[in-house]
């Protein structure tokens, strides 16, 4: 696949190294001519020296013939214009990295059509998503962002005297908009059966539509969800998407921002989180913020350093999970003698998603969970298949494989086993790790 990358920052440079490497051919577009020569001296691509807000160094870099055109650099308007002129010269999908909220809010997304431009790329906003991923159960942002919060994922405990304490899954009576995915038991994790005996100590993942997902929970759990202390510290985009990503009853967050105006501006916006207007890397923060309770330490500044800095205090004085916010490949070495549990890095994440839109698959594994005993899958199935119109009691799905959901236009739902697949319909489906190809047969294949 021939692809155009415009920008050699950070996060253009790193896209290019990841495409060329699984093959692809790359060009990459950037006003800095030590840029591109510090890139071709690692890196098999095509470089051009030129801006790429300009149609004739488009039409140069070979827009006609792309099947790609990646818009990185620095400044979301040349982003913008560049993705803009890259469509209308000819590339058959163009995407435009933006790094303000205002350019990623839905206002602004319903005048892409307009602009020509097929996605919008905000690594913060990625990189948010992929950090609430580590804390939450992996398979509920996929879920919430299938559903656009229409259906909720949910792991908790099975508590003594409920409905289903003692009982076989299929004795228990649970709204028709909910299922059991997973339950753990003495540690050894499995997909839920029929036949799966639930009792008190077992941990049990629920996904079920979130008007009635109260009603689910106290089938198993009769106690109110335990909250987790989150502590953030930065002030940038990402800690913003990161406290909306992780608005819920399961969480107690903190910001802390040096900065007043910031602070109050952050305050603004988020309302279900608490601002605390300082530096948690001060001696004094730390210990009257008590962040040996802290469940989460999450370091997002611009920062590398202070970044690192900030995690390995909090691990050090108590925290149970630190996760840092890195740019630069140099200081990976350090993460595990400090004791950060999770580094992410933007560029990764952004380098990924560009990768999963070149994957035009009609099956993709998209989130594991449950120790990786359980996949998540993503299923366009072919409008020729077999099975449409066909109900899902009548489709032999490979063994321990569920439907979890069906998106069907605005409207996304748990089918039950008198549902049909329609042409057009996008499936998630729970499974084992390994089943693509079985999928495949079964919703491709003519």
């Amino acid at each position: 696949m021939n692809v155009i990358i415009a920008g050699a920052g950070e996060v253009g440079a790193h896209a290019a190294e990841v495409l060329s490497s699984a093959g692809h051919g790359v060009t990459v577009i950037d006003l800095s001519a030590e840029r591109l020569r510090a890139l071709n001296e690692r890196l098999d691509v095509r470089t051009l020296a030129g801006s790429c807000a300009h149609v004739a160094i488009l039409s140069k870099a070979g827009c006609q013939k792309c099947q790609l055109f990646v818009a990185a650099t620095e400044v979301d308007e040349i982003n913008l214009l560049a993705a803009s002129l890259a469509k209308t010269t000819g590339a058959k999908q163009a995407v435009a990295r933006v790094h303000h909220t205002a350019n990623f809010s839905l206002r602004f997304t319903e005048h892409m059509e307009k602009l020509g431009i097929d996605q919008l790329l905000c690594p913060e906003h990625l990189t948010s998503l992929a950090i609430a991923r580590a804390i939450r159960n992996p398979g509920s942002i996929v879920l919430e962002e299938f559903s656009h919060g229409q259906l909720l994922m949910q792991r908790f405990p099975v508590t003594a005297g409920t409905p289903a304490d003692g009982k076989k899954l299929a004795e228990v009576v649970l709204p028709p908009s909910a299922r059991v995915a997973t339950v753990e038991s003495n540690g050894d994790a499995a997909i839920a059966s029929a036949g799966t005996l639930v009792a008190e100590g077992d941990h049990v993942t629920v996904i079920g539509e979130t008007k009635t997902f109260d009603a689910a929970r106290k089938v198993f759990n009769k106690g109110k969800p335990k909250r987790r202390n989150i502590a953030i510290m930065g002030e940038t985009a990402t800690a913003v998407w990161l406290c909306r990503a992780l608005k819920s009853r399961l969480f107690t967050v903190r910001v802390y921002v040096e900065n007043h105006a910031r602070a109050e501006e952050m305050a603004g916006k988020l309302d279900h989180v608490t601002i605390v207007e300082a530096d948690p890397t001060d001696a004094t923060t730390f210990a009257d913020e008590h962040i040996e309770m802290t469940d989460v330490f999450i370091a997002v500044t611009n920062d590398d350093e202070h970044n690192i800095l900030g995690c390995a205090q909090a691990k050090t004085l108590g925290a149970k999970t630190a996760i840092a916010v890195v740019q630069r490949k140099k200081y990976l070495h350090l993460f595990g003698h400090v004791g950060i549990d999770y580094p992410f890095s933007p560029r990764d994440v952004a380098a990924k998603a560009i990768l999963k839109l070149i994957d035009t698959s009609a099956i993709r594994s998209v989130a594991q969970f449950a120790d990786g005993v359980a996949e998540v899958y993503d299923i366009t199935p072919s409008k020729r298949a077999k099975l449409l119109g066909h109900e899902l009691r009548n489709i032999k799905l490979p063994p321990k494989t569920m439907i979890a959901a069906i998106r069907r236009g605005d409207k996304v739902y748990v089918p039950g086993a008198e549902d049909q697949v329609l042409a057009d319909d996008t499936l998630l489906a729970i499974g084992p790790a390994g089943i693509a190809d079985d999928l495949r047969k079964l919703f491709v294949t003519k």
